[in-house]
């Protein structure tokens, strides 16, 4: 690099972004190996919904195949410096979200989020602020592509 250059490099919430953007990709094109190395080998897990729609732990410990349940993210948002949430729906039955946790680029920990709205609060904020400010950082939000109430989860970080 020349000496009037100078080095941009990428906000670690963006890195992480698109490294569980790697995670979709590669299982959607089957690159177990790939998936492999984006996932730490202890990964943390934690399912919220319907007991027979565990569909992406299945993917990943290779109990189901991918396409029985293809996750295709509508939206994909970091969230501070080690948190990315995708949210999907597939038909009018199914709407999920994922929150990945990230580490050093390596996925430490996932949320599997299933038929369920999901809040997302930051609760470390200065006691300086006035009392009722939101602290909301994500909300789910497919309600007008469904007729039919879900249970709602409030996620601290």
């Amino acid at each position: 690099m020349a000496s009037n250059e100078i080095a941009f490099t990428k906000p670690e919430s963006d890195t992480n972004k698109a490294t569980v953007e790697a995670l979709y990709r590669a299982l959607a094109l089957g690159d177990s190996n790939k998936v492999a190395k984006l996932l730490a080998s202890d990964l943390e897990w934690w399912f919220h919904g319907p007991p027979g729609c565990q569909h992406m732990m299945w993917v990943l410990t290779g109990e189901s195949d991918y396409s029985a349940f293809p996750f295709h993210p509508r939206t994909t948002k970091a969230i501070g410096d080690d948190c990315v949430i995708a949210e999907g729906w597939e038909g009018a039955q199914a709407y999920w979200v994922h929150v990945w946790t990230l580490k050093n680029g390596l996925i430490t920990q996932f949320r599997e989020y299933f038929n369920t709205w999901l809040t997302v609060r930051e609760v470390s904020s200065p006691r300086w602020e006035a009392a009722g400010a939101s602290h909301t950082l994500w909300q789910s939000q497919p309600s007008d592509r469904f007729d039919r109430s879900l249970p709602g989860l409030l996620l601290a970080i």
